[in-house]
């Protein structure tokens, strides 16, 4: 199966959702609760992907998506940091990175990472980071074995139903 990565466009909205629906029910149960993950309508996140696509999207920011033949197996999105004890301009963050629960394993989120880390690099920045949560010990595990490691950061997140906890991943670019 040959992977295409490219740009996402405003007209993957609804198909970015659906990614996101299947990838966060498998990933999150357990780490969620399950009243949260139910409730992930396709609609609301396809609107939330459009509004992304238009508005958040430019020379230091964008989602990547890969496709096989014909679906879209997966996304990420980058942009300038966030965190307030990081440089925006130096630091960019990845802000999602998922693939469909079925191409787990196959190097697709390794491609993928590559990809998204290539296009970071190539927007200028030095080093990227990413947020994961404590719990999600296959994820963690997918970071490190691509190089990536804790970098003692920890946040509390409680905007949804439970309090979340998440750890900082951070990794150097080649410029």
């Amino acid at each position: 199966m040959t992977d295409r990565i490219r740009l996402a466009t405003q007209q993957d909205a609804p198909v970015l959702a659906r990614v996101q629906r299947a990838s966060w029910h498998a990933a999150f149960r357990g780490l969620l609760s399950d009243d949260y993950l139910d409730g992930l309508d396709h609609e609301t996140l396809a609107k939330t992907w459009e509004g992304l696509l238009t508005h958040f999207e430019g020379a230091r920011a964008g989602t990547l998506l890969v496709e096989q033949t014909d679906r879209v197996v997966g996304y990420s999105r980058f942009y300038p940091t966030d965190d307030e004890d990081d440089d925006s301009v130096q630091v960019g963050m990845i802000g999602s990175i998922y693939t469909l629960p079925e191409v787990w394993g196959t190097g697709v989120g390794k491609a993928l990472i590559i990809a998204v880390l290539g296009a970071m690099s190539s927007a200028g920045y030095a080093e990227a980071t990413l947020w994961v949560l404590e719990g999600n010990t296959r994820a963690r595990s997918f970071y490190e074995r691509n190089g990536w490691h804790h970098d003692g950061a920890l946040v509390v997140d409680r905007s949804d139903v439970l309090p979340i906890r998440k750890l900082r991943y951070r990794k150097g670019l080649n410029r």
